[in-house]
């Protein structure tokens, strides 16, 4: 029997809660949004070395041959494509597209490689490299690890899974929204708002504070734009899509 729990799992979940940690530090870690914002690209630098451990971890255990990377290839480039072409389009991005159905037909491991790959590649084709490239990267590569939880157990693409991996899709691109606006949200609109972040105030008050700042300026409009257009495009394509690439895997 394939072991569930090895060492490489482990390192890979000590990793993701140590990101976590990097994405929720205003909650726990105080500090004037000035300091907030000198801190930001030394963070956002000490996730790199985290990004490349994950990456070789990964990479041992979701790529079992040639055929399997070159697919990873392939679909990578397809997301990053995707992102280029869409990107900047009112919120609709098609990248949690090929993430989302990538990672269910080929597993937790290959889902999560897969969403740091395509943001990695889109990255440097935009030239939009900066301190939040590494949190889009490892959110992203949630997105697609995520989906691909149960898919040892779903070797036959049924309409019922299209409807659960559409219904994945708006939960993980409003998460997406929301865990990416935390990490920059204390230096995002000053200190002197309603919505500002606020070293003195307690967990409670910065949560709501939090949410309406989420609420004002990506949750209504970006982040429902993309849950929509990545549920529908799931909905249209999904199952013929899920079908060619886990007749791929084989």
């Amino acid at each position: 029997m394939k072991r569930v729990f090895s060492w490489q799992n482990g390192i890979l979940a000590l990793s993701s809660l140590i990101a976590l940690a990097a994405f929720s530090w205003p909650l726990f870690a105080p500090a004037l949004p000035e300091a907030a914002e000198l801190a930001a690209p030394v963070l956002a630098v000490a996730l790199l070395p985290l990004l490349i451990v994950v990456i070789g971890l990964v990479l041992e255990g979701a790529i079992s041959g040639p055929k399997q990377l070159a697919m990873l290839a392939t679909l990578a480039g397809l997301a990053a494509g995707t992102r280029i072409a869409t990107s900047g389009i009112g919120g609709f991005e098609l990248v949690f597209v090929v993430v989302i159905l990538g990672g269910r037909a080929f597993g937790v491991r290959y889902g999560l490689l897969l969403g740091i790959l395509s943001i990695a590649a889109s990255s440097l084709f935009f030239g939009g490299i900066g301190p939040w490239t590494s949190f889009q990267m490892i959110s992203v590569g949630w997105v697609g690890a995520l989906a691909g939880l149960g898919s040892a157990r779903s070797s036959k693409t049924r309409r019922s899974e299209v409807f659960g991996l559409a219904s994945y899709a708006l939960i993980a691109s409003y998460g997406f929204g929301l865990i990416m606006n935390l990490w920059f949200w204390p230096f995002a609109v000053g200190p002197q708002t309603s919505i500002s972040y606020s070293p003195d105030a307690s967990l409670i008050e910065n949560l709501g504070s939090f949410f309406f700042y989420s609420l004002a300026t990506s949750t209504l409009t970006w982040d429902t734009v993309r849950a929509i257009s990545t549920a529908v495009v799931i909905l249209a394509v999904g199952q013929p899509i899920l079908a060619i690439l886990r007749r791929a895997k084989i």
